[in-house]
């Protein structure tokens, strides 16, 4: 059976959403294809040699649909995206190169306006070179994005080199703030059940986050949970490491829109994307000191202790104590619930 595809020989949207499929399909294509040339398939931002230290690299595509929606739009989404990338790395950014790809028919007003939150999202980091293309109309979405981030590896940073490796049992997790709002709030804006609402993506440069950790001796790892949330994060640590990650429901923050939206829609706001958090793993030791340090920001103030590494649980990596006191297993991300939000 060729365990790639199930049996198919297309790609599917489910290749995209950041579960097993796309999992699978990196580590029996591209991967295989590279050898000794790939890249390290676990980490946001990989690393340049230089004189003066670890330059770091990131690159990243973005396509959403609408094009706007609160809180943001696919400018600043890119520009965070592609920030929030060198971060969790450790880094500090540098230059960003972009390429801008757009249907024939989008509206130069809406194009403007991207172009302005992009300008905004960027602050004092210069795009140093850029490409545009236009496609004829009904071969692409509106607009998509594509972003190359360059950065330098701050001095401060103790992100060990071999990243996931580091993590042990016993070892906590955090995340900085309520999951699921970004992929909530682009839901709504598609206006296709009938809702509305004032949630917005929390959609954000998350640097002051990994700042405020990365001179933590025992931080572990960092990551933003985009595309497969929450979730896809501990099985990507589970399968990494081969260790077990356990979850306590009545900590994980989730904004009363964001739950009440997915208990009528049937969503598990655990595999919807964030676009303005961390989740890191840190020793269980300096736990309480990195969560101080994370409520002390406005970006962080409802950070939390969320749950914690265990030995390896072949038959449940990841899993979830419910609010009731049983426990709920979380499978890996197999279809997309939500295409075209990050």
């Amino acid at each position: 059976m060729n365990s790639r595809t199930d049996n198919q020989d297309l790609i599917t949207l489910a290749h995209g959403n950041g579960g097993r499929h796309m999992r699978e399909l990196i580590e029996q294509v591209f991967l295989r294809a590279l050898g000794n040339q790939a890249p390290d398939a676990h980490l946001d931002a990989g690393a340049l040699p230089s004189h003066s230290g670890a330059l770091m690299i990131t690159t990243d595509s973005f396509i959403v649909q609408p094009l706007e929606f609160p809180g943001g739009n696919i400018g600043s989404l890119a520009v965070h995206g592609s920030f929030n990338d060198l971060a969790v790395s450790g880094a500090e950014p540098l230059a960003l190169s972009l390429n801008v790809i757009i249907e024939e028919g989008l509206p130069i007003a809406l194009l403007e306006r991207v172009a302005a939150a992009l300008a905004e999202a960027a602050g004092h980091v210069p795009v140093i070179c850029a490409d545009t293309k236009v496609v004829p109309r009904g071969e692409g979405g509106g607009l998509y994005l594509a972003t190359t981030a360059v950065g330098y590896q701050a001095r401060d940073a103790t992100l060990p080199p071999m990243g996931l490796a580091a993590i042990s049992p016993g070892d906590r997790l955090l995340v900085s703030g309520p999951v699921g709002d970004h992929g909530t709030a682009v839901m709504l804006a598609r206006e296709e059940f009938g809702l509305s609402g004032d949630l917005k993506s929390d959609t954000a440069c998350v640097l002051a986050l990994t700042r405020a950790l990365r001179d933590l001796p025992e931080l572990r790892f960092m990551r933003d949970p985009t595309r497969g949330g929450l979730a896809n994060v501990c099985h990507e640590i589970a399968n990494a490491t081969g260790l077990g990650v356990r979850l306590s429901q009545s900590a994980i923050p989730i904004s009363d829109p964001t739950r009440a939206v997915c208990e009528i829609l049937g969503f598990d706001p655990l595999y919807l994307a964030c676009e303005g958090r961390v989740v890191a793993v840190v020793a269980e030791n300096i736990a309480e000191e990195a969560l101080r340090r994370w409520q002390a920001l406005e970006l962080g103030q409802d950070a939390a202790i969320i749950g914690e590494i265990t030995e390896a649980r072949r038959h449940a990596p990841v899993s979830l104590i419910t609010e009731l006191g049983g426990e709920r297993i979380l499978m890996e991300l197999e279809d997309d619930p939500l295409p075209r939000i990050c």
